[in-house]
C-alpha cells in the first residue's frame, strides 16, 4: 500500500510537472504606443549607459532611427540627443565596443545613397555618439550592406569587422589601432555571392573561430573553415551548403543562419531560415553536420527573414521563433516553436501571430525580471517594432541565469565564445550558449548570454571558452545560485 502510495504521489508530481513545462508561453505589448510605429528593419541591444538596463536601437525604412534608453523596464527614446536618428534607410546594425573603452559603440549599415559611405560607426561618448567613419578607415561608397559582426577573428584583442554584402564581395576588415583595412581577399572569405547572414563560431572545436555565411538567390551557403592563415569553404563537404532547400534554385536561399546547442550534446549546431523549407542541421563533431530538419519537425515550407533562439519557459532546452517575409505583397507567417527535446511544435500565442512582424527579431530581458523577452520589427507600414513582455511566473524567471563574458582586460571582446552551464559538481549540461557574433535581421548585440536553469537545479558551475589562436581553454565559476547576472574574464 505504502508503495502503490508513493507511485501515485509520483505520477501525480510529474503530470504537475510536465503541466507547466506543457503551459502555453504568455506575451504581452510593452509601451505599445511609443512602440507602435512601422516601416522597421532592423534590431540590436546594449547597455550604452551602464546601468545594467538593455538599451535598443531600432533601424527604420527611411524614418529616423531610434535609440531607446531602457530605465527599469520603461523606454524613452534618445536618439536626437545621442546623435544617432539618422532618416537614411537602415538595414544593419551591431553593437560593440570598438575603441575599448568600457562602452558599447555602434554600427549602421545603410542603402547605398550618392556621395555617402553605406557603413557609418558612431563613438559612444557617454550616450552621446559621435561618426567616426573616415577617422576608422570604413568609408564604403556602395554595397548592399547586410550581416554585420565584430569578431576578434587574429585572437590580438582588438575587435576586426565582418560585412557581408548582398551585391559585392564579403568584407573582413582588420583592427590595425583603430584603423579597418579590408583582408578578406588574402584571407579568402571574399565570397561574391549573394550573402545576407552570417555567423561565428568555432564549429570544428580546434581553437579558432569559423564562419557559416548564408546566401540566397539560389546560391549555395559557405561554411569558412579558419586555418590560421587562410579560411576554406567546407559547407558542401561538412553537409551543409544548402541549409535545407533546393539546390540551385533561383527562388531559394537562406536569409539567416543561427549556431545553437538545439539538441543539448554540447555542439552547435546550424539552423537556417530560408526561402523554402526551414533547415536543422545537428553538429555531429569532426566538422560533420547532420540534417535533421524533418526528423525534428521544422522543415517547414515557407518564406522567413530570421531565426532566434531562447530557453523561453526555463526547461534548460532551446525554443525557436522564425519570423515570415513580406514579399510580393504577401507577409508570410511568424512561429514560436518549443523545443521538446525531440522535436519541435508550435506555441505560438494568437498576439504573436496577428503582429504584421518580419526581419528584426531579438530576444533580451529588458523588464530584468530573469527571462527573455521578446523584440520584433515589421517593415510594412502596419508593422510595429514591439517589444512583447514575457509573463513567465515569478518562480520560473527567477531560474535565469545571465553570463557576461570579457577578456582579460575586462574588455567586451570575446564575440563567439561558448558559455556551458552544468549541474553544480557534475557532467549534467544544462545549456550551452553562444557570445553573439551575428544574429536577428542584419544584426549584433552586445549583452550578457542567458541560460534557463530547471527546477531543482539549486547551483550550477559556469565554462566559458574564447577560441583563438588554436587554444580552447575553459576558465570557470562554480558554485554559481541562478537569479542573477555574473561576470567570467578570460585569459
Amino acid at each position: 500500500m505504502l508503495n502503490a502510495s508513493r507511485s501515485l504521489l509520483w505520477a501525480a508530481l510529474l503530470g504537475v510537472v510536465t503541466l507547466a513545462q506543457s503551459a502555453a508561453p504568455v506575451f504581452e505589448p510593452m509601451q505599445p504606443a511609443l512602440l507602435g510605429a512601422g516601416s522597421a528593419l532592423t534590431n540590436a541591444f546594449a547597455d550604452i549607459d551602464g546601468d545594467g538596463d538593455l538599451d535598443m536601437f531600432v533601424g527604420f525604412d527611411g524614418k529616423p532611427n531610434r535609440l531607446y534608453r531602457n530605465d527599469a523596464g520603461t523606454f524613452a527614446d534618445i536618439a536626437p540627443a545621442a546623435g544617432v536618428a539618422d532618416s537614411r534607410p537602415t538595414r544593419a546594425a551591431a553593437w560593440a565596443d570598438v575603441d575599448a573603452d568600457g562602452d558599447p559603440d555602434l554600427l549602421l549599415g545603410f542603402t547605398p545613397l550618392k556621395d555617402a559611405s553605406v557603413l557609418k560607426l558612431y563613438r559612444n561618448d557617454a550616450s552621446r555618439f559621435s561618426d567616426i567613419t573616415a577617422a576608422a578607415g570604413l568609408v564604403v561608397a556602395t554595397g548592399a550592406v547586410r550581416q554585420p559582426a565584430f569578431v576578434d577573428v587574429d585572437a590580438d584583442g582588438d575587435l576586426d569587422l565582418f560585412i557581408a554584402y548582398r551585391d559585392r564581395p564579403n568584407a573582413l576588415y582588420k583592427n590595425d589601432g583603430g584603423r579597418f583595412a579590408d583582408v578578406a581577399p588574402a584571407l579568402g572569405v571574399a565570397d561574391p555571392r549573394r550573402t545576407v547572414g552570417a555567423v561565428w563560431f568555432d564549429y570544428d572545436e580546434d581553437g579558432d573561430l569559423d564562419v557559416a555565411v548564408a546566401n540566397m538567390d539560389g546560391d549555395a551557403n559557405g561554411l569558412f573553415r579558419n586555418d590560421g592563415a587562410r579560411f576554406t569553404d567546407v559547407a558542401e563537404a561538412a553537409g551543409v551548403a544548402w541549409g535545407g532547400r533546393r539546390p540551385r534554385h533561383p527562388g531559394n536561399g537562406t536569409v539567416r543562419v543561427c549556431a545553437a546547442d538545439v539538441d543539448a550534446d554540447g555542439r552547435f549546431d546550424l539552423f537556417a531560415a530560408n526561402y523554402g523549407p526551414l533547415g536543422f542541421f545537428s553538429n555531429r563533431g569532426q566538422g560533420v553536420f547532420e540534417d535533421r530538419g524533418a526528423a525534428w519537425n521544422i522543415a517547414i515550407d515557407s518564406r522567413y527573414d530570421a531565426c532566434a533562439f531562447a530557453d523561453v519557459d526555463h526547461d534548460g532546452r532551446l525554443d525557436l521563433y522564425v519570423n515570415g517575409t513580406v514579399t510580393g505583397g504577401v507577409s508570410w507567417q511568424d512561429s514560436l516553436f518549443r523545443n521538446t527535446g525531440s522535436a519541435f511544435e508550435d506555441v505560438t500565442p494568437p498576439n504573436l501571430r496577428a503582429l504584421q512582424a518580419d526581419h528584426g527579431v531579438q530576444w533580451a530581458d529588458v523588464d530584468g525580471d530573469g527571462d527573455l523577452d521578446l523584440a520584433l520589427t515589421g517593415s510594412r507600414s502596419d508593422g510595429m517594432h514591439s517589444v512583447m513582455r514575457n509573463l513567465l511566473p515569478a518562480a520560473d524567471a527567477k531560474r535565469g541565469l545571465h553570463v557576461r563574458v570579457l577578456d582579460g582586460h575586462g574588455r567586451a571582446t570575446r564575440a563567439g565564445a561558448e558559455v556551458r552551464v552544468f549541474a553544480a559538481g557534475s557532467t549534467r549540461l544544462i545549456g550551452a550558449r553562444l557570445v553573439d557574433s551575428g544574429s536577428g535581421y542584419d544584426a549584433q548585440n552586445d549583452m550578457p548570454v542567458h541560460v534557463g536553469v530547471p527546477a531543482g537545479v539549486a547551483r550550477v558551475d559556469v565554462q566559458v571558452i574564447a577560441p583563438g589562436r588554436g587554444a580552447r581553454r575553459p576558465t570557470w565559476q562554480r558554485g554559481v545560485a541562478p537569479g542573477r547576472t555574473i561576470t567570467v574574464r578570460t585569459p
